[in-house]
């Protein structure tokens, strides 16, 4: 399929077409609104730029595929070139579905889609059901996290380019594995960004962390919010792509009588009917607010799902004891109860940490698996000073009870890379920016953002934040695909295994019904300061998730109206006979130990 180029660029006074390859310029015709267009038809790998008003070479706003980088010229990439074999795919509701977090670039020593595509086998045997890649769209430099990206339609090139992410969700679904996409619409990054010189791509009515918002209410914004709903059904249409993760929607400012996201919602709802499979959408939200699930003819964003910070804050800080920063109204066992069955612990109420009441409740009506939760991601690792993960501070049973929480709650939940074996590999903050100034600014920055949060007292010392620049700090972050074969790393992979198997062999485990959970609490008489010590029962309708947070072994009686039994278990557990068919049921547990009764 050849391409006929096409600019949005309201901004100029004249457009041309650069070919590289052949020289000299073709001038583009103005249309309406704004938007250029050639009647020249491009082959696939045509190398190809504008100048706007006899300016510098600019790459295409919407372009597939930029193997130069995000500074030179786009190349034309014929979608329909790849041999699909995934004619019979029915696709994956990610709602209740075990999702897999990973970032192409550490994922395997090599680096690429292709290199990831050869560990799929391995989620297969974790029973992964949804593999959500962290943002793939173009950034500058080789290693990032790909949360600076500047070209939401191309592919990063070491990655391996568009043609390579084919091949990756081809192969996924060949495995039945679902893809799901980490999208960044709220902000582009710092290189490589050119649109500011198109037309009102951005907007001073609104800010962001990163500065200027994304313009989707002002003039002009039509064509905007068509340049981000296109990317997406772009995604879906012709790469097959399952679902989306979009990333900080609270960041997507819109005041239009219709948001952004119920746009895009409905656009994607339609597509999904044509095609025949579901498209899933997950918002990450500061917001603690469900218009995000909303349906949109209600006024509501439509998503499929969002993520749960809340569930996360309240397991970590539980279990670690830590109650810096955001985590200072978290660590108590009423505070899970919360979270595990309210979902927000900031639901209306004053948010320590934000300085005001935060949030809003969530209808009883509402499923909990339209809810991701974890115990550990990109951000909640890579944004520690060190990026260290949970597994560098707890031991073996810790780790296995905050598993069984998360994957046998109510909700959706997601693995990060490497947290199914305890992998000790950190996940750091790196960049590889080329510019001097922007690596400068980064490297202080990094530095500036964690001064004065307590990571001092935390890790015990003078902390020495990591140079994101620093080569080593990207090596360091890459996984160690020898762990999972050492027994005490392959123990808890096992662990993994059970308990992603027991979601679907126990209906109770698998449900979403938070009227069916509830946590009771067994605290020790003798805890010392600092993480939660006792027993945790949660109810999973008829099933019982029993978690020994103690040192020391206990016995806790486990209410039931039914006969239970051991269907799994982390470090042992004894269920002793009832004296009587009244008696409660009493479990001997040894210490940092997990217990599942169905």
């Amino acid at each position: 399929m050849a391409l006929t180029p096409r600019l949005w660029a309201p901004y100029a006074g004249h457009v041309d077409l650069l070919l590289p390859a052949a020289g000299g310029r073709t001038p583009l015709q103005a249309t309406s609104d704004g938007w250029w267009a050639s009647d020249v038809a491009l082959p696939h790998g045509t190398d190809y730029a504008f100048s706007l008003d006899g300016g510098d070479p600019r790459p295409d706003p919407r372009a597939a595929w930029l193997p130069a980088g995000v500074h030179g010229p786009a190349r034309v990439f014929d979608v329909d070139r790849f041999p699909w074999t995934d004619g019979g795919w029915s696709g994956v509701d990610v709602r209740g579905a075990v999702i897999y977090e990973l970032h192409v670039g550490t994922f395997t020593p090599g680096g690429t889609l292709t290199s990831a595509v050869e560990r799929l086998e391995h989620l297969v045997a974790l029973g992964v059901d949804v593999v959500e890649l962290l943002p793939v769209a173009a950034f500058n430099g080789r290693h990032g996290w790909g949360y600076d990206g500047v070209a939401p339609y191309a592919v990063h090139e070491p990655y391996g380019g568009p043609a390579a992410l084919q091949a990756f969700v081809d192969a996924a679904h060949g495995l039945g594995l679902a893809v799901c996409l980490d999208v960044v619409h709220n902000h582009l990054g710092p290189s490589g960004n050119y649109l500011h010189e198109l037309g009102p791509y951005f907007t001073d009515a609104h800010s962001t962390p990163w500065g200027p918002a994304i313009n989707l209410d002002g003039p002009g914004s039509e064509h905007v919010r068509r340049w981000i709903c296109d990317s997406v059904l772009r995604w879906a249409r012709d790469f097959h792509v399952d679902a989306f993760r979009l990333d900080a929607v609270h960041a997507l400012h819109d005041d239009s009588q219709r948001h952004v996201l119920a746009q895009l919602s409905d656009e994607v709802g339609e597509l999904a009917e044509s095609l025949g499979r579901p498209i899933g959408l997950v918002a990450e939200s500061d917001l603690n607010d469900v218009v995000t699930l909303g349906s949109t003819q209600d006024g509501g964003w439509g998503m499929t799902g969002q993520w749960a910070d809340d569930v996360h804050h309240a397991i970590h800080a539980l279990v670690t004891g830590e109650r810096h920063g955001y985590y200072v109204d978290f660590g108590s066992p009423e505070v899970l109860r919360t979270a595990l069955t309210r979902v927000f612990v900031h639901d209306g109420c004053l948010s320590t940490f934000r300085g005001e009441p935060w949030g809003a409740p969530v209808p009883d009506d509402i499923d909990g698996h339209r809810f991701v939760v974890f115990d550990a991601n990109h951000d909640q690792v890579g944004n520690r000073a060190l990026g260290d993960r949970p597994s560098s501070r707890l031991d073996t049973g810790a780790l296995a009870a905050q598993a069984a929480l998360v994957l046998l709650s109510p909700f959706t939940p997601l693995l990060f890379m490497g947290e199914e074996w305890g992998a000790t590999t950190p996940w750091q903050f790196f960049t590889d920016h080329p510019e001097p100034e922007l690596a400068a600014a980064v490297r202080e920055g990094r530095l500036r953002e964690f001064s004065g949060h307590g990571w001092a007292d935390l890790y015990g010392g003078d902390v020495e934040v990591p140079d994101p620049q620093d080569p080593a700090t990207f090596a360091a972050s890459v996984l160690d695909w020898n762990e999972p074969t050492r027994p005490e790393h392959a123990r808890l992979l096992e662990w993994y295994r059970v308990l992603v198997a027991l979601r679907r062999a126990v209906p109770d485990l698998g449900s979403g019904d938070r009227m069916r959970t509830s946590l009771d609490v067994h605290p020790r008489e003798d805890a010392q300061d600092g993480p939660w010590q006792g027993v945790l029962v949660l109810h999973r309708g008829g099933a019982r998730v029993v978690t020994n947070l103690a040192h020391v072994p206990t016995a806790v009686q486990v209410p039931t109206a039914r006969p239970l039994e051991v269907v799994a278990d982390f470090g042992g557990g004894v269920l002793q006979p009832p004296a009587s068919p009244d008696s409660p049921l009493v479990l001997e547990l040894p210490p940092r130990s997990v217990v599942v009764l169905a």
